[in-house]
């Protein structure tokens, strides 16, 4: 009898030993979960980590960044922002996301060219970037764009009505060129009534919708500079193709199409006025690879490329097939009234009124020039900027002009492993398994422990 009470004794003991156990393992367990995380990626192809090349940016980076979002705190927006950005913070420990809520100051939003709920300006020493766009792509390249440093001199022209770089008026373009200039570009007034020729250290000259005719020294130079494998940007106007700009369109293999553009679906998309051109989708070509946003560009010329040019042209902005070059003078109280009159010479969409010129550079120091043309300079102004997408295009544009399209190329990754493939003897054998084969072997397993405990 006491072998048998010592026995139990010894049981219980054993037992409230293991609870012990058990319960400080436990809390061992959640103090260093608390303490160290970790974190393991079983999805095919790591597809919920970084990729390499983002954490190879993040290494450059050798600061604290901050990253501010413009998220309302309605939904689920927030909390996604959140997840996503996990995995950078996991690899960067002073990465930091602090939110704003856009309605408390409607008026700093429009300041700041927020017009994106959950839109990102990425902060990292004295410089930032805003993004529209929440995927690694995008940051990654962000963050590779901070990480840069160094200014690009940018050049404007001026002197001739052009649209000012450093204006507030609502023509101008001063609201764009100071967030530029927080991403490292540092624009520069050009006059050439003070100069013969552009600077040799100018990485980009641009040409905003000049409203007075350009002397023939400014032509000459900006021919020159252009021979000489400079990038332009090039923002036209309707009815301003006989400014002098002649011997600009003829270097770039570029005319100037006259008449305004006109679409007539945009009644359907709420425009009033059909010289609105609104874009949606765009053409395949580098700058406007993957982007989404829609667009919105005010009093637009259509462009045409010139063949016997060594430019290699790419459109990428194009009206709809609704939409002509009007040639008549359109009413501001009723700008609908038009009609489409092809015995005037109008011509019919599809049109381009966006062209991307690349060539090997003739300069030794480059290995090839680019240009942008644009119809249209209304989408970059203090007016438009904040209308959809107009600021990350307008961004995209200086970006692939300067060179910097090829920051990281991350490829998309998908998710292979969603889709389970059988075929019918496949599924036959699951269904066995599942409705015969599993229950039969839970009660085998129960079996056996009832006989081993019946032994005892």
């Amino acid at each position: 009898m006491r072998g048998a009470g010592g026995s139990r004794l010894r049981g219980r003991l054993d037992g409230w030993l293991f609870a012990l156990l058990l319960l400080g393992g436990a809390g061992a367990l959640g103090y260093l979960s608390q303490r160290h995380a970790v974190v393991a990626d079983w999805s095919a192809g790591a597809r919920a980590s970084l990729s390499p090349e983002s954490r190879a940016v993040l290494a450059k980076l050798d600061g604290p960044v901050e990253i501010v979002s413009y998220a309302s705190p309605q939904g689920d927006l927030r909390r996604t922002i959140a997840g996503f950005l996990e995995r950078y913070q996991r690899e960067k420990r002073d990465l930091s996301l602090r939110f704003v809520d856009p309605q408390q100051d409607p008026a700093k939003m429009r300041e700041l060219g927020i017009s994106v709920d959950g839109a990102l300006i990425v902060h990292y020493r004295d410089r930032q970037q805003e993004l529209d766009e929440l995927d690694e792509h995008s940051l990654t390249n962000g963050l590779e764009r901070l990480a840069r440093g160094g200014e690009r001199i940018v050049a404007f022209v001026t002197g001739d009505g052009e649209r000012r770089a450093d204006g507030e008026a609502n023509a101008d373009l001063g609201t764009f060129i100071k967030q530029l200039e927080q991403r490292g570009m540092r624009a520069v007034p050009l006059n050439f009534s003070q100069a013969t020729a552009v600077p040799g250290h100018t990485d980009l000259v641009v040409l905003a919708s000049p409203s007075l005719a350009l002397p023939p020294g400014a032509s000459k130079a900006l021919a020159d500079y252009i021979d000489g494998g400079g990038n332009l940007l090039w923002l036209s106007e309707p009815g301003n193709d006989d400014l002098g700009l002649k011997p600009i369109a003829d270097a770039l293999g570029v005319r100037v199409l006259p008449g305004v553009l006109v679409d007539g679906q945009g009644s359907a998309l709420g425009l009033k006025d059909p010289r609105n051109i609104a874009l949606g989708d765009y053409p395949p070509q580098a700058i406007v690879r993957g982007f989404s946003l829609a667009t919105l560009f005010p009093q637009v010329s259509a462009l045409a490329q010139l063949s016997g040019k060594d430019w290699t042209a790419a459109s990428f902005l194009r009206s709809s097939a609704q939409s002509w070059t009007e040639f008549k003078p359109i009413d501001n109280e009723h700008p609908s009234d038009i009609r489409y009159d092809a015995g005037a010479g109008e011509l019919r969409g599809p049109l381009d009124f966006g062209l991307a010129l690349h060539r090997l550079s003739p300069s030794p120091d480059k290995s090839e020039q680019r240009a942008v043309v644009i119809g249209d300079g209304d989408f970059l102004s203090n007016s438009f900027l904040g209308n959809g997408g107009n600021r990350a295009l307008g961004e995209r544009i200086f970006d692939w002009l300067l060179g910097d399209d090829a920051l990281v190329n991350l490829p998309p990754r998908g998710a292979p492993d969603r889709l389970l493939r059988i075929d019918q003897d496949q599924l036959n054998a699951l269904s066995f398994g599942f409705l015969l084969g599993l229950p039969l072997l839970l009660l085998l397993c129960g079996g056996a422990i009832a006989w081993r405990r019946r032994r005892r």
